[in-house]
């Protein structure tokens, strides 16, 4: 009881606390002259907040001459949002609020915004009923896209723009590693990149949890196609995601940070969402003009996804926070995605680097002066169609378990990972660090409740249960390699 009345006092600060905690930030209108202001949270860059923001406020000036102030709030990426928003509207409950004093959600993950709309936290969006010529098969914004949906059924979210999740590396580390530059994820779990490996956190960030999803639904659509079962295809995905962790030199909750160590040669190649590879790559190069980062769609391993916008149940301005999704799907803000930073209707600092959502802005006229000119994400047939049906219902299962599987006993696997190249990876050792029967398909197939509980204290018992399982086969693992290592010579 005593706990219980602990957490909801904490809940009931948060959301008193929530206009002075998250950070604020904006190039608009003063707060204390604007006519008008419009609440924000969200987890993209300060580049697109900014951008956005202005580009907005010169909207709205010309549009209806008042002037605006754009406060953002921005805690973190989409796992902290989660925690405001779960804090604000249970608080705002509690106390009989409308709302949580935020207009809307902008950026993130579609999984993170299905979550949210089924919680009821999202108002249908004007757009659909105002601008019903863009939403559609064969209209501007397709319903579905590569397996990935890009609004949503009820029309209470709508994806902005599009991205993927994929590889960076460095060409001249990989050189000197003398292996071959990765084209698939399957890549990353060769022992060959042991130590220089960036990963990021899937249970700080939708999109990062989403990459690890389609690496396993991957591996399972690879078993079918020949043959094998489902339940093996799992086994096999989390056990790539073993041996890739296994070769990290570290997971990082920083999207930017991958790219930028992958640049300055302090790792190899790592996971990258494809606007931070594409920066880099085109800020970073050697004297002799050759790029320091390289990004790659990885061949069958990823999807094309949208990141959503959405207006807040009892959001505190909606009439403008419903203009904002507006402009947001408008040719002009679309266009400002990609534009070179100081051509008309560009960027006015940087290059934002990403794909807008709308595939009527990919015409011929425009995209020479993108930043981006061969990049035509709707064209050609899709390498990757994800299928909910196969890992949609473990999203959250998986972003705990590899939690719990890679990150937590990081040091105990990267030890026997070590120690089993030294004794030229024997299969015995192999089969101890692999085993994944704790969390077989037939198990997790439906999510696993420990992991997916929302009352921390049963989630924090299952993490550790399977968090000794792991760390007891890495380390028994290790001594296997040892005692091979060790073994006389016939």
């Amino acid at each position: 009881m005593k706990a219980r009345l602990i957490i909801i006092i904490a809940l009931l600060g948060a959301i008193i606390g929530l206009p002075l905690l998250l950070k604020r930030e904006s190039e608009t209108a003063s707060p204390a002259t604007a006519d008008d202001r419009l609440v924000i949270i969200s987890p993209h860059n300060e580049s697109i907040r900014r951008e956005f923001g202005e580009a907005f406020a010169a909207y709205w000036k010309r549009e209806k001459d008042r002037s605006i102030y754009v406060d953002w709030r921005t805690p973190g990426g989409t796992s902290e949002i989660r925690m405001v928003l779960d804090a604000g509207f249970k608080a705002a409950e509690e106390t009989g609020r409308q709302g949580i004093g935020v207009d809307l959600f902008f950026g993130g993950g579609e999984p993170d915004f299905s979550g949210q709309a089924k919680l009821g936290r999202f108002v249908p969006l004007d757009i659909f009923g105002r601008k019903p010529e863009l939403f559609g098969d064969g209209k501007p914004v397709p319903e579905v896209f590569s397996g990935e949906r890009f609004y949503a059924e009820d029309k209470v979210w709508v994806g902005t723009c599009i991205s993927q999740f994929g590889i960076c590396y460095n060409p001249d580390f990989i050189k000197r590693l003398g292996i071959s530059a990765p084209g698939r994820w399957q890549d990353l779990g060769d022992k060959g990149y042991a130590g220089t490996l960036a990963l990021a956190d899937p249970s700080k960030s939708g999109s990062v949890a989403r990459t690890f999803e389609l690496i396993v639904q991957g591996e399972m659509q690879a078993a079918r196609s020949r043959g094998d079962s489902l339940e093996k295809g799992w086994d096999e995905g989390l056990q790539l995601i073993q041996r890739m962790a296994a070769n990290a030199r570290y997971f990082t909750d920083s999207a930017s940070k991958i790219p930028q160590d992958v640049g300055q040669g302090n790792a190899a190649a790592g996971m990258s969402i494809d606007f931070y590879g594409r920066s880099y790559a085109s800020e970073l190069s050697t004297r002799e003009g050759r790029p320091r980062v390289v990004w790659i769609a990885p061949k069958g391993g990823t999807t094309m996804s949208a990141d959503p916008i959405a207006v807040l149940k009892g959001a505190p301005h909606p009439i403008i926070a419903q203009e904002f999704v507006g402009f947001c799907m408008s040719e002009e803000a679309q266009k400002l995605w990609f534009l070179l930073p100081g051509s008309d209707g560009g960027p006015v600092r940087r290059a934002l680097h990403r794909s807008p959502i709308r595939r009527d802005v990919y015409d011929d006229q425009t995209m020479p002066l993108t930043t981006m000119p061969d990049v035509r994400p709707y064209e050609g047939d899709a390498n990757f169609i994800y299928e909910k049906e196969l890992t949609g219902k473990v999203f959250n299962t998986l972003r705990q378990l590899v939690k719990v599987m890679c990150i937590d006993s990081h040091e105990e696997m990267k030890s026997a990972w070590q120690a089993m190249i030294a004794a030229g990876m024997p299969d015995e050792a192999m089969a101890v660090f692999q085993d994944v029967s704790n969390v077989s398909y037939r198990i997790a197939g439906q999510g696993d409740p420990g992991l997916d509980s929302r009352d921390p204290m049963i989630q924090a018992a299952r993490m550790h249960e399977l968090g000794e399982m792991f760390r007891a086969n890495y380390q028994q693992a290790e001594k296997i390699a040892e005692s091979v290592t060790k073994r006389p010579l016939k």
